[in-house]
This record gives C-alpha cells, sequence and structure tokens, in this order.
C-alpha cells in the first residue's frame, strides 16, 4: 500500500483534532501542519511528526491528500486551490460562504477529477447511520441544536455554522425537494443571524422544523422523527436513540399499544470515521461518503433559508 502525504489547513480546534486523525492512520504520512499563525502550527506539527508551514499554496506537488479546517469565510479561496493543484480535499463546513462559491468548488472538483468529501460530521455519528433502517417516510421532524456562545464559527451565520447538521441528515435519511419555507434569523451578540427558526415543507408532505442557537443558555443537540409506526428521538451528543413504536392491538383490545426501546451506541469516533471514509475514497478513487452534491444540496437549502430571513427582516 503506498504511503500517501497528507496535511492539514488549519491548526484551530478541528484541525487538531483532523491532525491527530491523520496521524494515527496506517499509509498515511502526516507531513505539514498549516496555519497563518506560525507558533500554533509549529505547536501542532511537533505534537503529530509534521512540518509547520504558514502558506497553504507551498503545498502544491508535496502532498496528495489534505482536510481544509480554516475559517469558513476562507473555504473557497484554500479549497479551490487545492484542487486546482490536483489535491485531494476533505473540507470542513461550511462548504462555503456563499452557492455560487460551493458550486465552482463542485465544477473544479469534477473537472479535476479529485476527491472532494464535505465535512458533515453528523452523517458518521453511529446513531445517525443507524436512522436509515428505521426511518420510513416520516411525517414530522423537529430539531434543536443550541449552544452557549463561543467565539469559534462566528466568521460565518448560524446557518452556516450550525443547523446544517440538521439539513444534511434531513435531506440524508429522508430525501425530497423543498415546496415551501418559513424562516427567521435574529443576530444576537454577533452582526450575523445567532438564533434561527426554519419550517420547512417538502414535496414528499415531510414538515421538518429546525431550531439553531448559538447563544443558548445551555447544549442541546436532538432530533426527533414522527411517523405513522413510530417515534424517534435521537441524542447526537450521547449517541443514543429513544424508539418508541406502535404495536397492534391485542385480542380483545381497543387500542395499540406503544412498545419503547433505548437503544446505545457507546463513545465511537465519528470523526476518525470520517476521516477514514475520506482516505479510502482517495485510494479507490470513489465518491466520497458525503459528496459534493451532498453539499451542494444543504447548501442550496441554507442559502433559501436565508433568502427568506433577509426578505422578512426587510418588510415594514
Amino acid at each position: 500500500m503506498a504511503e500517501l502525504r497528507a496535511a492539514v489547513i488549519g491548526a484551530g480546534r478541528l484541525g487538531t483534532l483532523h491532525a491527530r486523525k491523520y496521524a494515527a492512520i496506517a499509509g498515511i504520512k502526516l507531513a505539514y501542519i498549516v496555519d497563518i499563525d506560525a507558533e500554533r502550527a509549529a505547536t501542532l506539527a511537533q505534537e503529530v511528526g509534521a512540518s509547520p508551514l504558514a502558506d497553504y499554496r507551498t503545498l502544491v506537488g508535496k502532498v496528495d491528500l489534505v482536510t481544509v479546517a480554516s475559517p469558513g469565510v476562507t473555504h473557497h479561496e484554500v479549497a479551490s486551490a487545492m484542487l486546482t493543484a490536483g489535491i485531494d480535499v476533505l473540507l470542513e463546513k461550511p462548504m462555503a460562504e456563499t452557492l455560487a462559491q460551493a458550486r465552482e468548488l463542485a465544477r473544479l472538483a469534477s473537472a479535476s477529477g479529485r476527491v472532494f468529501q464535505i465535512g458533515h460530521l453528523e452523517r458518521f455519528n453511529p446513531a445517525v447511520v443507524h436512522l436509515h433502517s428505521i426511518v420510513k417516510n416520516p411525517r414530522f421532524v423537529e430539531c434543536h441544536r443550541l449552544a452557549p456562545f463561543t467565539e469559534r464559527g462566528t466568521d460565518v451565520d448560524v446557518v452556516l455554522d450550525l443547523m446544517v447538521h440538521d439539513l444534511d441528515v434531513i435531506l440524508s435519511v429522508a430525501p425530497s425537494e423543498v415546496a415551501s419555507l418559513e424562516a427567521l434569523g435574529v443576530a444576537i451578540l454577533t452582526d450575523r443571524i445567532d438564533l434561527a427558526n426554519a419550517r420547512i415543507r417538502f414535496q414528499s408532505g415531510l414538515i421538518a422544523n429546525l431550531v439553531t442557537s448559538r447563544v443558548a443558555a445551555r447544549r442541546e443537540r436532538k432530533i426527533r422523527f414522527f411517523q405513522p409506526d413510530a417515534y424517534i428521538s435521537v441524542d447526537y451528543e450521547a449517541r443514543s436513540i429513544q424508539l418508541y413504536r406502535k404495536t397492534p392491538p391485542a385480542r380483545g383490545a381497543q387500542f395499540p399499544t406503544i412498545s419503547a426501546e433505548q437503544i446505545e451506541f457507546g463513545e465511537g469516533d465519528p470523526l476518525a470515521d470520517e476521516v477514514n471514509a475520506f482516505v479510502a475514497a482517495v485510494r479507490n478513487r470513489s465518491t466520497p461518503a458525503v459528496s459534493a452534491d451532498d453539499g451542494l444540496r444543504v447548501m442550496e437549502l441554507s442559502e433559501r433559508i436565508k433568502a427568506v430571513m433577509l426578505t422578512d427582516s426587510a418588510a415594514p
């Protein structure tokens, strides 16, 4: 198995986590850590046995694959340079700052024949993986993704920072075109939307209600599916599912009964699974687990949500 040379661009919290995963994969040489903060790059590089760099453009010709974990507003600039140079890319969410930028990245990846995976981490959450086997014709979805305020991710609004996770899960588990939507966004601590609510009606008849906040008093990350035969509640952080199923009435009984089941998936390591899936796609030259098309669908829906928010805020 030929050794692949890897780099991580961005030595913040996510970049650090990605670097540690690459360093643990057989057949991968984590060669470089790139960050405009030279001290931060050097510190992480020393930890994982890589060399520090200040300019991502110097990676050209030196690596086979990269994770881009720089701030979201730089994703188009950095990822486009890597794709154009013939380097396979795992791009942390958001895919880009705008839909036009995301479309350009998808075009570049296709034209260059590069593997281009979007970092929607919840796809690798074992509870979400299990959803695909139990979600059947859902009629209503309710999502709460709440977090106390931190400065991380505030270069983009809360839709691109946090809501994209739940949008991706819904579109992957119950794919359908959007029929209509309502949305409201409020800027609270930053000059961008910090609190968002979206109510989406899909052509399948499914209605999804999403509440996302990065200025909440407590942390909560849950998604709930309601379908004719079951209620399914997923706790992303606990990696568990509460499953309530309707069973036929017993002989002589008038009404069905409800059976309850708690499914625990243990700790797991979704990020390791994500990085390993990317490396496998690079080796096999196969479509990645979360493709550019998947990322574009999330970006398209995100842009529609934000457009409705802006229209409503401009109304007299």
